[in-house]
This record gives structure tokens, C-alpha cells and sequence, in this order.
């Protein structure tokens, strides 16, 4: 049974991948292990002021996010385009939100086999 750190090592690991699928477990426990981890940072800022440290994290989450969105979108059999939708205020956010939390498709797509069932 992997860890929640074992799920956000394996999406750095895939931080270019853009092709592909990711199952729900491999995007929310990479989210939440990124959550904690800003919240750990957050502390650490208000104790150290260092304004440099999140502008770092950020660029450095920024292709692996964007990754693993993509991935889990094409879980849901939708492309990786749909990130875009967040762009539209509010709304957006809320549509990318519910296509990252549906469930994926069983069977292969267009994109390849299903994670769970997919080697490694």
C-alpha cells in the first residue's frame, strides 16, 4: 500500500508526463501531500520571513501540477486542454475541480490503459 509521500515522490518522478492516465488516489494524495507541505512552508515563512522559498516552490510545482492535471483528465477521457477552464473566474474553477474529481473509465481510452491496471 503506498503512502501518501509515495504518491507525490511518483508524480515528481512523472513530472513531465503528459501523456498517459492518473488514477484519483495518484492526483488527491499528491495534492494533499502538497497542501501539507505549503501549510509546513507557510509556518516556516512566518517564523524565517524568506520570500524567496515559495516563489521557488512554486516554479518548481509548476510543470508537475499541470502534469498530473493533465494525466487525471485524461482518466475522465478529456484532454489536458480542459486546464484551461480554470482560467474562466470562479466558474472555471469549480468545472476543473469536478472533472479532476470524477471517476475514471474503466476500460482503456483513447489515452491508454487504466491506471490501476496499467505496469508499474
Amino acid at each position: 500500500m503506498q503512502t501518501m509521500f509515495d504518491w507525490y515522490v511518483e508524480v515528481l518522478s512523472n513530472y513531465a508526463k503528459f501523456n498517459g492516465r492518473a488514477s484519483r488516489a495518484e492526483f488527491w494524495y499528491f495534492a494533499l501531500c502538497s497542501l501539507l507541505l505549503n501549510l509546513g512552508r507557510g509556518i516556516f515563512q512566518l517564523l524565517f520571513p524568506a520570500y524567496l522559498l515559495p516563489v521557488l516552490y512554486g516554479l518548481a510545482m509548476f510543470v508537475p501540477n499541470i502534469a498530473v492535471n493533465a494525466r487525471r483528465l485524461h482518466d475522465t477521457d478529456r484532454s489536458g486542454w480542459w486546464q484551461l477552464i480554470a482560467l474562466i473566474p470562479l466558474l472555471g474553477a469549480i468545472i476543473l475541480l469536478v472533472f479532476l474529481g470524477q471517476k475514471g473509465q474503466p476500460n482503456s481510452n483513447r489515452f491508454g490503459p487504466t491506471p490501476k491496471l496499467a505496469p508499474g
